[in-house]
């Protein structure tokens, strides 16, 4: 069955790479993924997907349907295909949309009379707004058995850990006034920011080693010679574990009202998005390594130690989920990078694609007919979900 759902995704191949090299060509940015959204739900619909456009709300979310036969296990396959601002797809995202479309193809074609549904879900946003997280609140991952994603990368291997995240809008709010004759009369927003720059630098070394806090200026005020009445401040503070993220959040609030007492200046606090850390089933990670290695995948290495943050996380946090990496720009060449953009189209990405798409397939075949080993994911699942380890 496995060879068939491989030469399944060969026979397929030119409809695959055509996804990728389209999507590559076309980047959309956050809920403006219209293009991409359109041909992959076509693309599913004309091979017997039952498509739900605007999920959640979301314009360009969908979830896309397969049920061979009731009663089986069901599987949700995610997929990305939002772009960079001014960059492109620097993360990749045109290779996880056409290779799970691609896996998805496969197993309708092959799942025969075998109980299964396979649900594909296109999940705007990754970038931005994440969302991922809505699609979750309205309960859209419920009912699954297990989630898998693809993402590209400078080696094959799975995603171990991911960090909790917040991100914060600091507004600090001061007097206008001539800065040489009159400064006296003028409260300077913008030292309130460079002050809550100081006050984190000094922070830095009191939270633990996985704490990361970077920041960047997003209004500096108008001119020299005006004291700036207004400036703002954007900052992502990530954690291995919510709950401490909780406690430097509000330490970091914390110096930026310290900066508003010292500086005299208004401030108003804006929160944006926060994502907790991903629940790690290392049972699921090795089928889906295991299964990267029986297609051929290269560069194939343990977990990445050095990790980032996603919204992926809040799936894993609902039902058991693994992502895939999948080699295809040379060792340590980081993501969002005009590299990964050139290689998005590359020989090295269009086969990363086909590599994907067999390894998601195969994995999904196993989780189906495999039930032993889909009851020993679902129990770590449970055992990491009640210990809350990162």
């Amino acid at each position: 069955m496995k060879a068939n759902i491989y030469t399944t995704v060969e026979q397929n191949r030119d409809l695959i790479i055509g996804i990728n090299d389209f999507i590559h060509d076309n980047p959309e940015l956050g809920h403006q993924e219209f293009k991409a959204a359109e041909l992959l739900t076509r693309t599913l619909a004309e091979h017997g997907f039952q498509v739900e456009k605007e999920v959640a709300g979301l314009p360009t979310a969908f979830k896309a349907t397969y049920t061979s036969k009731p009663g089986g296990p069901v599987i949700g396959l995610l997929c990305e295909y939002d772009a960079l601002e001014g960059l492109g797809h620097g993360c990749g995202h045109n290779l996880q949309a056409s290779s799970i479309t691609g896996a998805a193809i496969a197993l309708r074609n092959n799942l025969g009379d075998l109980p299964a549904t396979i649900i594909v879900f296109g999940t705007p946003a990754e970038e931005t707004t994440s969302g991922k997280v809505p699609m979750a609140e309205a309960g859209l991952f419920d009912g699954l058995d297990a989630a898998l994603m693809m993402h590209g990368g400078d080696r094959t291997t799975v995603d171990g850990k991911s960090l909790a995240i917040n991100s914060v809008d600091f507004v600090f709010t001061g007097k206008a006034a001539h800065a040489a004759v009159s400064p006296e009369q003028g409260i300077s927003a913008l030292d309130a920011v460079l002050l809550t720059f100081n006050g984190i630098e000094y922070l830095r070394e009191h939270v633990r080693s996985d704490v990361k806090i970077h920041g960047t200026i997003t209004d500096g005020g108008t001119a020299p010679n005006i004291v700036p009445e207004r400036a703002a401040a954007k900052f992502l503070i990530r954690a291995a574990d919510r709950e401490y993220l909780n406690t430097v959040v509000e330490r970091v609030f914390n110096v930026a009202r310290g900066a508003a007492l010292a500086t005299g200046a208004k401030l108003t606090i804006h929160e944006g998005k926060a994502l907790d850390n991903k629940l790690n089933v290392q049972r699921l990670n090795d089928l889906l390594l295991e299964n990267a290695r029986q297609v051929g995948a290269r560069e194939i290495t343990p977990p990445r130690q050095s990790t980032g943050s996603t919204d992926f996380s809040t799936v894993t946090h609902r039902v058991p989920g693994a992502c895939l990496r999948v080699s295809f720009v040379p060792f340590g060449v980081s993501n969002h990078t005009r590299e990964w953009v050139e290689a998005g189209k590359s020989a090295d990405g269009h086969a990363a694609v086909i590599t994907a798409a067999k390894a998601i397939a195969g994995t999904v075949y196993d989780l189906i007919t495999m039930p032993d080993v889909l009851q020993e994911i679902q129990e770590e699942f449970k055992a990491a979900k009640s210990n809350k380890l990162p």
